[in-house]
């Protein structure tokens, strides 16, 4: 669900401020401006979908994106977020894969789509982005293999601490330590690995300890020591 309302991408100053693209050289940055198609999503677009051949690669220019997979039985698994900066759909490409996940606008963006061959082009021809490109995706299969230690070992109660400091540390917290993201009950669900029920549950048992406090979907972090304990987070 792709809007039509295509905007200037970026210049080279932008280009140079995220940290993936910092190895270009300025031939191999013109080229990434000229080739890049920049576009305003709507929330709720999907920019792409699991098992779909992917052709280029996105770099999240505004807003936040939720990346996730689909069970069998149709619920979701949060994977992670990506927001400004961040490099989406890159691994599809290089792998010449179909998608592995569903990538889906929670908060207005705008993307720069990046074609497979400029994408490739850039590998080859630059080793420092090409080592970049391979530290991200060591980095995101990190994250994915502590993700599955996690769901294995962890109680739901750990898993919920955990995540409140995980969105804690990707989103920072406001003036008023409220999580810099809104999220439904649904979705946190989705990223802890259980039943909304559940996490409703221990919402409220967290809010009675007094180490949350709940507006609506917005989330107040009270005591985040205790949170550190709960969810067996090394610091």
């Amino acid at each position: 669900m792709r809007t039509d309302d295509q905007i200037a991408g970026f210049d080279h100053s932008d280009i140079r401020s995220y940290d993936i693209f910092k190895g270009l050289n300025n031939e191999q940055v013109e080229r990434l401006t000229q080739e890049m198609v920049c576009s305003r999503y709507r929330k709720g677009a999907i920019i792409y979908n699991e098992g779909s051949r992917i052709n280029g690669s996105y770099i999240v220019n505004v807003g936040i994106l939720k990346i996730y997979k689909t069970g069998f039985d149709g619920k979701e698994q949060i994977i992670r977020f990506a927001r400004k900066g961040d490099l989406i759909a890159f691994r599809s490409v290089i792998s010449d894969e179909l998608a592995c996940t569903t990538a889906e606008v929670i908060q207005e963006a705008t993307l720069c789509y990046i074609p497979g061959d400029c994408l490739t082009g850039l590998i080859k021809s630059s080793p420092e982005f090409a080592m970049d490109l391979m530290k991200l995706t060591c980095r995101e299969l990190g994250e994915a293999n502590k993700f599955l230690t996690d769901i294995a070992q962890k109680t739901v109660r750990e898993r919920l601490a955990e995540v409140l400091l995980l969105l804690m540390d990707t989103f920072e917290l406001d003036d008023d330590n409220f999580l810099q993201i809104s999220l439904t009950r649904e979705e946190l669900a989705n990223m802890v690995g259980t039943a909304t029920e559940s996490v409703i549950r221990l919402l409220s048992e967290f809010k009675s300890d007094n180490l949350i406090e709940l507006n609506g979907r917005k989330i107040k972090l009270l005591n985040i020591p205790k949170l550190i304990k709960i969810g067996n987070v090394y610091v």
